[in-house]
């Protein structure tokens, strides 16, 4: 699927390089193995529909400096924010998701990483206790006494997706998150563990359709397999996993600053952002939502359910829920105008735009005049290594926008 083609290159007003390399980069990455594309922080919690940090960190090396301020209004799970810090850039992002904040935070956060490993340990370790005495194992310790009994939670949701022993042994994980300090990161342990701890089968944890109960034939494993049972071996695998990563970024992230709003990108008012002190942005590099794709606040239905997030979803601009009609398209459109409108009260003139996109429709030019930018270049990419196990080809476009004034 080819999201630009000559044809659509030659109707632009605006004189346009359409490339597929920057610098001498291959913009496919064809070549980064996927551990380098799920560095450290990056993979601290799956998110369908990311970019890969190598795409963030070569553009932003190209075309920023060291000290320059970035603005991502389509923060996602934060891979802008990373990249940035590790170049020494200062940069702020929006999103208008709960969780998805919360990702970005744990994601971009200064620890006291020693007080971190040994509350990861001491609630892994109680929780593992609690999982033994599930199957029958040593007799409860002390502190178990009171707290040993059948969790329950009224989310038709987590009773639906979780086999008895898998939602009690996360139940009761989250019952003790109250007693620590680093809460947030343990929830995003616990949401990790949930995720992959659903009744799905072992290739579809992207997009799973029902609850799976019985053997099946896994594509993934080319044999017979069973749906998980348990969660405890998530929590263990993934408490271990966070600490690695935190650490792991803990040594090579910068001073530059990080900041996070949570809110509406079409309405923010950077003014009122509490302990916001940043000027004029020199750029934005961001990923919209692609119209009728992906519904953001489902794909982590499981978290939703699990913390009581308010749930913002009504305010997703293309969600897959209103589909690619007419009508959707240009709702759409509108939307993203108003937001690309909305960051130019703090752009500075001349200010660089990347944006990172499925652009099959053509709008983004459209967006563009009515925005006041220039469009410089036009680069395209095929996405490769992708989550969903389909055969369709599917490749974005990055528009590189100039703002005039």
């Amino acid at each position: 699927m080819s999201i630009i083609n000559s044809k659509s290159i030659s109707k632009l007003e605006t004189p346009t390089t359409y490339e597929t390399l920057l610098n001498g980069v291959d913009l496919s990455f064809a070549g980064v193995r996927e551990y380098e594309r799920t560095k450290h922080v990056h993979r601290l919690h799956p998110y369908l529909g990311k970019f890969i940090p190598q795409l963030v960190e070569v553009f932003l090396n190209h075309h920023f400096k060291k000290g320059d301020w970035i603005l991502d209004p389509f923060l996602g799970s934060g891979t802008t924010l990373i990249e940035a810090n590790l170049l020494g850039m200062n940069s702020v992002g929006v999103e208008v998701s709960l969780f998805n904040c919360l990702i970005t935070d744990i994601k971009t956060k200064k620890y006291d990483i020693q007080q971190l490993e040994e509350e990861a340990k001491d609630i892994l370790n109680k929780t593992k206790t609690f999982s033994n005495s599930l199957a029958g194992g040593k007799a409860q310790p002390t502190y178990l006494k009171d707290e040993f009994k059948k969790y329950k939670t009224n989310s038709e949701y987590l009773n639906t997706w979780l086999s008895d022993r898998a939602l009690q042994e996360i139940l009761f994980y989250r019952d003790q998150i109250k007693n620590y300090q680093n809460q947030d990161i343990l929830k995003i342990v616990l949401s990790r563990a949930t995720r992959s701890a659903r009744l799905i089968t072992h290739y579809d944890l992207a997009r799973p359709k029902k609850p799976i109960r019985e053997k099946y034939y896994c594509i993934k494993h080319r044999r017979t397999c069973y749906p998980v049972d348990e969660a405890m071996k998530f929590i263990n695998r993934y408490s271990w996993d966070t600490i690695r990563r935190i650490k792991e970024f803990d040594k090579m992230r910068t001073a530059a600053k990080i900041k996070v709003i949570q809110a509406d990108s079409r309405e923010v008012d950077f003014k009122k952002v509490k302990d916001y002190k940043g000027g004029r942005f020199d750029g934005i590099f961001t990923s919209p939502p692609y119209v009728g794709l992906i519904d953001y606040h489902d794909q982590h239905r499981y978290a939703y359910e699990l913390f009581g997030f308010d749930d913002n979803g009504f305010k997703e601009i293309g969600p897959a829920s209103r589909g690619r009609g007419r009508e959707a398209k240009e709702e759409y459109k509108k939307d993203i105008t108003a937001v690309f409108q909305n960051m130019n009260k703090v752009l500075r003139p001349k200010a660089k735009i990347f944006v990172v996109v499925n652009d099959r429709d053509n709008i983004y030019p459209e967006i563009a005049a009515d925005c006041g930018y220039k469009i410089e270049k036009v680069y395209h990419r095929p996405v490769l290594m992708r989550t969903e196990r389909d055969s369709a080809k599917f490749s974005e476009s990055i528009y590189y926008f100039i703002k005039e004034s």
